[in-house]
């Protein structure tokens, strides 16, 4: 196969989700402001985006290898230039909502289809922690541009312009360019064809049969408390920046993109510290970070005066050290993705990555539904505190997932491997 052009192109639509995905925060704060629509009823875009992931993810991941990988990546991104197109074209909560439920159901496909393809290029344990690092940094970089470009098409002189909806002409072209790269692009999908004597039925039972495996639970917890904490403060940092600090609405989403750009930072360093390093201890070290940044800034935020010619320079400390904390979150994600992935076989890869999604899905809606809600009902400053209680949980369950990895032995690893004949 071609790796580096493949390589290329798994970044590129990466790149793309990731504005589409994490446009999400943004989005809610404009319909909001255009369409009069609360905020917890706002927050059910998280949902529209999420549970297409889940459900699409639990139904074709055990068999994707049978439709082709690059088969799925080009319908995922057909279905997501067609939303983008409708956006600005029907103007409305609805087609919003319609939006995000395309963006899930295509980025079940794509996910699940780079997750494994990954799988097929690697040629190292190492090398597949240093191509997951690197993805979802790039995916995070994607995340980072979102900020600035859905901010420059924002009018914060007239919050109820639709001045935003342009975007999206942009996004759909970006999309089409993409398709048509990964169209005229040959790959090779051998290794991961699955047994021909086995069924349909049978892949998808295969697929279940892993969730049940002590490591591969725990794993899928963990990735869902994980998911939890990154999309509760992504979703509602640029609200919480609107009117907890009082930032005008495209300096808000402008300044998140400090979040997104630690992220990035964080996952495209994140390879070269776990070839060093072993994974828990910077994991845990990640964590107690991240627990520190929440207790150093939410203090910060109280008492903030309202201030018509903010600048940057003149902004609160808050709103350039709370998001500090994507740094320490950084690694978390992909660094156990890696570990758990490493530990199969390519044909498995697929319905492994299935179960990933579907947890990380249910733990964004979950984690903007109770952010959404504790904002709208208490305040933002005790929806941000209470992310302290999943870092605490994930701290406890990275101690069992650390142990259930180290059981896997010989015996270990072909127990998981006979969890999928």
């Amino acid at each position: 196969m071609q790796r580096k052009r493949i390589l290329a192109i798994l970044f590129l639509i990466y790149f793309v989700f990731a504005i589409l995905l994490n446009s999400v925060g943004t989005v809610i704060l404009q319909v909001i402001h255009n369409y009069g629509v609360g905020k917890s009823a706002a927050s059910v875009l998280e949902g529209f985006k999420d549970l297409p992931i889940a459900f699409v993810s639990f139904a074709i991941a055990s068999f994707l290898p049978r439709l082709g990988y690059k088969r799925a990546m080009l319908a995922g991104l057909a279905i997501v230039t067609c939303a983008c197109l409708a956006m600005p074209l029907v103007p409305g909560f609805a087609t919003a909502k319609l939006l995000f439920l395309c963006v899930g159901v295509a980025f079940a496909l794509i996910k699940v289809s780079v997750y494994s393809t990954l799988g097929l290029i690697a040629t190292s344990r190492r090398d597949h922690a240093g191509i997951m690092n690197t993805l979802e940094g790039f995916f995070m970089v994607g995340v980072l541009c979102a900020y600035w470009v859905f901010g420059w098409f924002i009018d914060s002189g007239d919050p109820r312009s639709h001045s935003w909806l342009n975007v999206y002409w942009l996004l759909a072209a970006l999309c089409a360019v993409t398709f048509v790269l990964l169209a005229v692009t040959e790959f090779d999908e051998r290794l991961a064809a699955l047994p021909a004597e086995r069924s349909p039925a049978q892949d998808f039972t295969a697929m279940l049969k892993l969730f049940f495996k002590p490591l591969v639970c725990i794993f899928v917890l963990t990735a869902f408390l994980y998911v939890l904490i990154e999309q509760s403060i992504g979703t509602w940092l640029p609200t919480f920046n609107n009117e907890i600090l009082h930032l005008p609405a495209a300096m808000s989403v402008q300044v998140t993109s400090i979040f997104a750009a630690c992220l990035a930072v964080g996952r495209l360093s994140a390879g070269f510290v776990l070839r060093r390093l072993h994974w828990y201890p910077v994991m845990n070290a990640c964590l107690l970070g991240m627990g520190a940044v929440v207790l150093l800034a939410l203090p910060l935020t109280q008492g903030v005066v309202p201030d018509a010619n903010v600048t940057w320079a003149s902004a609160p400390v808050a709103a350039f050290l709370f998001p500090v904390i994507g740094l320490f979150m950084a690694p978390i994600y992909p660094g156990i993705n890696s570990v758990m992935l490493s530990s199969l076989p390519q044909h498995q890869h697929s319905a492994m990555t299935g179960l990933l999604v579907i947890f990380s899905a249910l733990g964004g809606t979950t984690g903007s539904l109770i952010t959404g809600y504790v904002f709208g009902a208490f305040s933002g400053h005790f929806a941000f505190y209470l992310t302290l209680v999943p870092i605490g949980v994930v701290l406890v369950m990275l101690y069992f997932f650390r142990r259930a990895v180290e059981g896997i032995g010989n015996g270990g690893k072909d127990d998981l491997q006979r969890a999928a004949v």
